[in-house]
């Protein structure tokens, strides 16, 4: 869309003065017939330059101001606005209609077909009021306090003023057939609603600053590297007793090693350093007592002092078994030359 230049007319603060207009080489028909209804003398219009005449006086006429829209805005701030239980008299003591005015400073028909309107003095300022006034004071009321709570009340009525005093409406120049007598005209087609939306875009609401985010300060993680115990993330380990050299058997033991590695141990071992497991008997007493085999005739077993066992004997454990029973025995010092005493004991007992 290309760039419409407005005349230095529709700038903010600037006065009013005579309307830039712009016609085509050939006048529309609608035109030509809407100077025709609102000129009382008759002037003719045969030509582009007496339509353009007639439209520049016509326009820059004092009383050509159009009424583009109507707004009800309240007569006071809403704490203290009557209330009534008739909505009629509530509406009539609270409220008031604003006419918007303006006047045309611009009419293209040949690039941009539009009609440029400014807001007249009277206007702006009865805006002004109303939002310096009523307007700040509700806004104000319905947000909660800051510290620079009373210097954005007051930029934001600054901005106001700035904007009432550059709006500038732009429509289709069809509106120009709205056009009566003296200049003064209204909007058809539904062009005041379009004003009246624009009008209330103006007023921004009073915003408070976002609240602050505060930040979690967290530890850091340890590392590996950090400060503590090494190895802390791994499992502790049971610390395990360390046992006799003579007590520990290899998993797969081997005859050449264990006979070169354990002979002299065995060799210097007597027979009353050697646990051997008590028979076990060949029949039990009732559960309630521990067997005794001192009530039994001495032919049957050999004579020995009184023994009494528990009912069930303690068994040696399977490594000492192993390692008595290992073939990494020396014949020497485990006393094999006596066997036969010990296997009359072992038949008796049997």
């Amino acid at each position: 869309m290309p760039i419409t230049l407005l005349p230095a007319s529709a700038a903010a603060f600037a006065p009013r003065a005579s309307p830039n207009i712009v016609l085509n080489t050939k006048v529309d028909p609608w035109l030509t017939a809407t100077l025709k209804r609102i000129n009382r003398i008759k002037r003719p219009l045969n030509s582009v330059p007496q339509h353009f005449r007639c439209l520049t006086e016509t326009l820059s006429a004092p009383t050509a101001i159009w009424t583009l829209c109507s707004i009800m805005l309240p007569k006071a701030p809403d704490s203290e606005l009557r209330k009534d239980e008739n909505p009629l008299i509530e509406a009539l003591f609270n409220y008031q209609l604003v006419h918007i005015e303006a006047y045309v400073v611009h009419v293209d028909m040949v690039s941009q077909n539009e009609v440029a309107f400014k807001l007249t003095p009277e206007t702006i300022e009865s805006l002004v009021e109303y939002h310096k006034d009523i307007y700040s004071i509700d806004t104000s009321a319905s947000t909660w306090n800051w510290s620079e709570k009373e210097v954005q009340l007051k930029k934001l009525q600054e901005d106001f003023v700035q904007a009432a005093n550059k709006f500038v409406y732009r429509t289709n120049a069809i509106a120009l057939e709205g056009l009566e007598e003296d200049g003064a005209g209204e909007l058809l087609s539904g062009g005041s609603e379009e004003v009246k939306t624009a009008i209330m875009g103006l007023f921004l609401p009073l915003l408070p600053p976002p609240p602050r985010v505060v930040d979690v300060v967290r530890p850091a993680p340890l590392l590996p590297s950090s400060t503590g115990t090494e190895n802390w993330w791994q499992p502790s380990l049971s610390q395990v007793a360390p046992a006799d050299s003579w007590r520990v058997v290899p998993s797969s033991p081997s005859t050449t090693s264990s006979v070169d590695s354990n002979a002299n141990m065995w060799a210097n071992m007597s027979l009353s350093e050697l646990q051997l497991p008590s028979p076990a008997p060949s029949y039990s007493l009732p559960y309630s007592q521990p067997y005794c085999t001192s009530s039994y005739s001495a032919p049957m077993y050999y004579s020995s002092p009184m023994t009494c066992a528990p009912l069930m004997p303690s068994l040696p454990l399977p490594s000492m078994l192993a390692q008595q029973c290992s073939t990494s025995v020396g014949l020497g010092g485990f006393g094999w030359d006596r066997y036969q005493e010990y296997t009359t004991q072992f038949a008796t007992t049997m």
